[in-house]
């Protein structure tokens, strides 16, 4: 063998052993950027979620307040008739 088909197994044996070792890497960086992308969508689901409870929470305290207020109609409204037919 000659000097130049040595060096060629060689270098050939080096690039195997740098690709054996570079796939994994690879492999991870891909996964990672998935896995970056994914959390980016989950917070903003999550922030549209957060959006969502807040909007849920103040239409709860509104209904809340009509729900009161209606109460106090009908106690008014069961008083009257209650008065008008004598008890």
């Amino acid at each position: 063998m000659s000097r130049l088909e040595l060096a060629a197994e060689r270098l050939a044996k080096a690039l195997e052993s740098l690709e054996s070792v570079t796939a994994p890497l690879a492999m991870a960086t891909q996964s990672a950027l998935e896995t970056e992308k994914r959390m980016a969508q989950l917070n903003a689901e999550r922030e549209s979620l957060l959006k969502r409870i807040a909007d849920l929470e103040e239409e709860t305290r509104s209904l809340s307040g009509l729900t009161e207020e209606v109460e106090g109609r009908l106690d008014g409204a069961i008083a009257e008739i209650r008065a008008a037919l004598g008890r």
